[in-house]
């Protein structure tokens, strides 16, 4: 059974800085990529960044501002966010794209969303 674990959201005051981190767990045979979407209330999930082998890739909002990365190793991404805003504030929500051991094909798991808050 695929697991996605999310941690290190909080509150954090603008300009502040967090890192969000997911770890991926199961019989997995091959990610093909992971992403954070992230939904604010009133609004719908999007898109915040992407990694796959091939790159990456980001909000328009978040460009210059936050960064994503991964541990192959450790089927672990990463999210780090710099100069946090108010608008920023959203539970941020893991996504990983995989096949299982198990299973034919791909799909898409999603961890259970951790609350970033950024507020005076």
């Amino acid at each position: 059974q695929v697991q996605l674990v999310e941690s290190g959201g909080g509150l954090v005051q603008p300009g502040g800085s967090l890192r969000l981190s997911c770890a991926v767990s199961g019989s997995i045979r091959r990610i093909n990529a992971m992403g954070w979407y992230r939904q604010a209330p009133g609004k719908e999930r999007e898109l915040v960044a992407a990694i796959t082998s091939g790159g990456t890739g980001y909000a328009d909002s978040v460009k210059g501002r936050f960064t994503i990365s991964k541990d192959s190793a450790k089927n672990t991404v990463y999210l780090q966010m710099h100069s946090l805003k108010p608008e920023d504030t959203a539970v941020y929500y893991c996504n990983a794209n995989l096949a299982e051991v198990v299973r034919a094909g791909s799909r898409d798991y999603w961890g259970q969303g951790t609350q970033v808050t950024v507020s005076s």
